[in-house]
């Protein structure tokens, strides 16, 4: 399968403090792939070299074809980036927001009209196109955020923590948007740090600590390195009382049961399969910090503008 990025011993230090430390990892064209880590792993300044902002001093990657390096200007025309808060122009309304940034990355006015309307009517902004923004709920503006990103349609974008500050509702509307720009055919490399989101929408994930990447594979196969099911008992109040690990067979069920039953103790049985939760801690260190506390926080216009 086509790769739409290839990283490889990709390496950088900000002064004395070693951010990343040989990074290897390949997102295949069209898919969903989310980098997870506790905060400063790393993964800011992953998207930004990526995306042509921050120069490795180390290694090599690969985005839509060009090195990020050497082919900086043929990157920045086929990505777009999505920062952790909407970059968006309160003053102006949703379409003056689209058509603006359309002017600026070279449509005619007329076509840029026209992006700004298949864009609202994409991301089920029509009804507020002639609103300002600052009128905008929290999940409104970061859906006008990302079709900002597809004003010019990118090859690959990038998405740094899309749905912080969202609430749960939000959230959920703007993981169907983002799994439906991945089946139309754009490849999406996200950040989280909700792991339910990673769980959701990502065909693989690269779990990263330290600045390395500590494990890679679907969340099927990254909850499936920690074994099976466990039994749980719990008290009537919610309170863990005993857990025994099992198969998932009948047989490892009826053992576990008798285990618990032994214990003597009074509760509720519960079966438990291993969660991204359970990975995440099985694979980061904690208190790990290894970015810089400047991180850049740079938007889709920027890097339209840069075209």
């Amino acid at each position: 399968m086509q790769s739409a990025i290839e990283v490889t011993g990709l390496g950088k230090s900000f002064g004395r403090q070693r951010v990343l430390s040989g990074l290897d990892f390949t997102v295949a064209a069209g898919e969903v792939f989310a980098l997870l880590g506790p905060n400063g792993a790393g993964k800011t300044t992953t998207i930004n070299i990526l995306t042509t902002l921050v120069v490795p001093d180390e290694g090599r990657a690969v985005v839509a074809g060009f090195d990020v390096v050497s082919e900086a200007e043929q990157v920045k025309q086929r990505i777009s980036l999505t920062g952790q808060s909407a970059a968006v122009d309160d003053v102006l309304t949703g379409a003056e927001n689209l058509v603006m940034l359309g002017r600026l990355s070279g449509l005619g006015a007329t076509a840029a009209n026209r992006r700004s309307a298949e864009l609202l009517e994409r991301f089920d902004l029509m009804d507020a196109a002639r609103r300002r923004v600052a009128t905008y709920s929290g999940g409104m503006r970061r859906r006008l955020d990302l079709a900002l990103s597809f004003v010019v349609t990118p090859a690959v974008l990038f998405l740094d923590e899309p749905t912080t500050g969202l609430d749960t509702r939000s959230r959920r509307e703007l993981w169907d948007v983002i799994r439906g720009l991945a089946d139309a055919g754009t490849t999406v490399l996200l950040t989280t740090q909700y792991l339910e989101e990673a769980d959701r929408l990502a065909d693989r994930i690269a779990v990263i600590d330290g600045g390395r990447i500590a494990a890679t594979g679907t969340p099927e196969e990254l909850k499936g390195r920690l074994g099976g099911e466990t039994v749980e008992l719990r008290s009537h109040s919610g309170a863990l009382l005993h857990e025994v690990p099992t198969d998932g067979t009948v047989s490892g069920l009826r053992r576990a049961l008798d285990v618990l039953d032994e214990s003597g103790a009074e509760g509720t049985v519960a079966l438990r399969r291993p969660s991204l939760d359970d990975v995440f801690l099985s694979l980061t260190t904690p208190g790990a910090t290894t970015d810089p506390p400047e991180k850049a926080d740079t938007r889709t216009q920027t890097l339209q503008e840069q075209r």
